[in-house]
């Protein structure tokens, strides 16, 4: 009996966290956690709440007044782009996150005091943040990144309560989630399986710039979200933290929604080896740099997030990202024999622009050779550019390549399957086979 208990309440947190692909609010969806001990790539160790080590992590955040800082903290969090629906006014929450159990709605956090928190005090801000805990005692989804913003600094909670309070209220009641979705008891288990409360220390063997960057990685920015693997429960895990992602549901084209995958951030070769700290911060800063350019799930984290952060700020994060241990794939990787039928293709339709090298153009488009995306583990996100096209955000032209059309009319699944396998079995690369049916899978329509 205590058995089928177990399975019972596992299959409602398992639909409960379903909803882990987006990107933050008091009980909205994307973010899951994990035991935030001290995992490879994960910085220091965990303070006691208020401690001073804690707070000392906070202390390069802009801005003279609470609200200017508060302000800086919520774009560095990226807290707009799930708080606000398509047309909507900024904040006030309900944007769809569709998962295969259901649509859950973001929140409204301006000030109001009948649909929003304007009735919540600074304590209650922590509290969810650091606990995952609504003032009235319900339990947030860990679709809510509270498992990466317990780490933050209690003042730099205060300053982010500050600037939301500043905002104008905005009565609007976001839609009802599916049923399933709102189902809030197992998460009491769920935290104790998978969640320890607790602030970021920084490390003292590191530079300041390091552990700033390290908290803003592994806190506010949530990285780990997209980036970590998850278990059966859908819980980061922390044994391969930032090795990748998967089932990063966003749009391919619009109105039509198709799983992402977020690449490997370590320095193995099938992550960012290859990449210096100069060009991931000018990635992270202008979304293009000559390894790569956004597109997918991170137009919006840079367009919204991280393009208005410091140069400071941003060096900081690249610094600590490229100091993650190397996490290498165990999967048989693409043979010669499995790549040769894509060449065709490749020189058909690739290779004018990215050159027989594989190497890119530089106004034609970009590397293929050692690209993170192209040997992800979860090819995902390749699947989704051959078909459909990167969609570039319009903030995003400086040095920008050509655009490239997608090829889901013209290349058939065995096709597209033959030519991914070419650019993951050449030039050095490395990652396992795609199947037909992989990409067949993605030019399915999420609802």
């Amino acid at each position: 009996m205590r058995h089928r208990s177990f399975l019972a309440w596992t299959a409602v947190i398992l639909i409960q966290t379903a909803a882990l692909q987006a990107h933050a609010a008091p009980g909205q969806g994307q973010t899951p956690g994990v035991p935030q001990s001290t995992a490879p790539g994960s910085a220091g160790t965990l303070a006691a709440p208020g401690s001073a080590a804690a707070e000392s992590a906070g202390s390069s955040v802009p801005g003279s007044s609470p609200i200017d800082r508060g302000k800086y903290l919520v774009t560095a969090g990226n807290c707009i782009s799930c708080h606000t629906r398509p047309g909507g006014t900024p904040f006030t929450g309900g944007r769809p996150f569709v998962t295969p159990f259901g649509t859950i709605f973001s929140t409204n956090i301006t000030p109001d005091n009948a649909t929003g928190i304007g009735q919540w005090k600074a304590a209650d801000l922590r509290r969810a943040m650091h606990e995952g805990q609504a003032p009235d005692g319900r339990r947030f989804f860990p679709a809510f990144p509270y498992t990466s913003f317990t780490k933050v600094t209690d003042a730099d909670v205060d300053d982010i309560y500050a600037y939301l309070r500043s905002l104008k209220p905005a009565r609007y009641t976001p839609p009802q989630n599916s049923l399933l979705l709102r189902q809030r008891w197992g998460m009491t288990m769920w935290n104790a399986m998978f969640f320890v409360p607790a602030r970021f220390t920084p490390d003292a063997s590191k530079s300041a710039e390091w552990n700033r960057g390290a908290y803003l990685v592994d806190g506010l920015g949530h990285c780990g979200a997209c980036h970590t693997p998850r278990n059966a429960f859908m819980a980061e895990v922390s044994s391969r933290a930032y090795s990748g992602g998967s089932g990063i549901m966003d749009e391919v084209a619009k109105d039509e929604l198709r799983p992402w995958s977020g690449v490997n951030l370590t320095s193995a070769k099938e992550g960012l080896a290859a990449w210096s700290v100069a060009d991931l911060t000018k990635y992270l800063k202008t979304g293009f740099c000559a390894r790569a350019g956004t597109f997918g799930p991170m137009n919006e984290v840079i367009v919204n997030s991280l393009k208005q952060m410091t140069p400071e700020d941003i060096k900081a994060m690249a610094v600590y990202i490229k100091s993650l241990p190397a996490f290498d794939s165990d999967t048989a990787a693409v043979s010669a024999e499995q790549a040769k039928p894509g060449e065709s293709i490749y020189k058909d339709r690739c290779e004018k622009c990215h050159l027989s090298s594989g190497r890119g153009g530089m106004f034609t488009g970009p590397p293929l050779s050692a690209s993170a995306v192209v040997q992800s583990d979860d090819p995902a996100s390749l699947i989704n550019i051959i078909l459909y096209g990167p969609s570039v955000p319009k903030e995003v032209t400086l040095g920008a390549w050509e655009t490239m059309k997608g090829y889901r009319d013209i290349l058939n699944d065995e096709d597209t399957a033959a030519v991914a396998n070419y650019l993951r079995g050449s030039w050095g690369n490395r990652g396992r086979p795609v199947s037909p049916s992989e990409v067949a899978r993605q030019r399915v329509p999420s609802k």
